[in-house]
């Protein structure tokens, strides 16, 4: 019944230049809206998106998904019904912003101590010593490591920005070995076994729960939380938080700021939180 309309939203998603993800996550959410709402899309109004909003509230839904839902529906209404869109009738609800759960370093060495498999415990060595999200690198490629200026190359970020990140010396050297142990790829640096393609995230996160257990670290932690553990060791290591926005590839500070639950000391350099804490278990 609706299918036009959803197969409207992948066609314009991706003039728009939107990844798959958002643009997947985008009809399922219209999908559910419409076939909650019933009636033609043409003829929806915004009353219809706030009735729908109040109904996952209702059901108790929190602010954030609430707010994927709102955004998936202006997209729909904006770019695809081309109506109109209100803001005061239906306002994105005030999230609650929970302090980022953090390892200590000792925790992630632990971590990383009861990761056998050589791939895995890269990723999760990059994870931390560099800040980046699963998704970045999954998508790294060989030629993205550079070992002269000691530097990763993100060119898949969720912001649609390229942008360096550190490379630890520690996690090179996880990674040499990877590289050396696990046929020396050349192209993607993480390529599935199976097919040579890009690895999805269920392999890490089933790999992830399993180190966390051998470990004996709580299992609500998750892999994010190896980046949340980069920032705020960063700032506790006195790091200026505007080159942890930069490092970590925020568009806005807001989003940088959540770590600003950790006391800033005076500004040290920017070093990976991975060599120097190494540098001061072995000094």
């Amino acid at each position: 019944m609706y299918e036009s309309y959803i197969n409207k939203i992948e066609d314009v998603g991706k003039l728009r230049n939107l990844k798959p993800k958002t643009i997947t996550l985008y009809q399922k959410n219209v999908s559910r809206f419409l076939n909650y709402i019933q009636k033609n899309p043409e003829e929806l109004t915004c009353e219809d998106a706030r009735n729908y909003l109040l109904h996952l509230q209702g059901k108790g839904d929190k602010a954030s998904t609430l707010n994927n839902n709102n955004g998936s529906l202006v997209f729909f209404y904006k770019r695809v019904l081309g109506k109109l869109w209100d803001d005061n009738l239906v306002p994105r609800a005030i999230n609650d912003y929970a302090v980022p759960e953090v390892l200590s370093f000792h925790d992630v060495e632990k971590l990383l101590n009861a990761t056998e498999d050589l791939k895995y415990k890269a990723i999760f060595a990059i994870m931390y010593s560099s800040g980046l999200r699963i998704s970045e690198v999954l998508h790294l490629h060989y030629e993205d490591i550079s070992r002269k200026n000691m530097q990763i190359y993100i060119r898949d970020s969720k912001t649609h920005t390229a942008r360096y990140a550190l490379l630890s010396k520690r996690a090179l050297d996880i990674l040499t070995e990877y590289w050396f142990t696990c046929g020396r790829p050349t192209g993607i640096l993480f390529p599935n076994k199976w097919t040579g393609e890009y690895l999805t995230t269920s392999g890490p996160r089933l790999v992830f729960k399993k180190s966390l257990k051998i470990a004996g670290l709580p299992h609500s932690i998750r892999m994010h939380s190896l980046r949340h553990s980069y920032a705020t060791h960063l700032l506790e290591d006195g790091v200026d938080i505007r080159y942890i926005q930069t490092l970590l590839g925020h568009r806005s500070p807001k989003s940088t700021e959540i770590y600003l639950h950790v006391s800033n000391k005076a500004l040290l350099g920017v070093q990976s939180p991975f060599d120097k804490r190494a540098g001061e278990i072995n000094g």
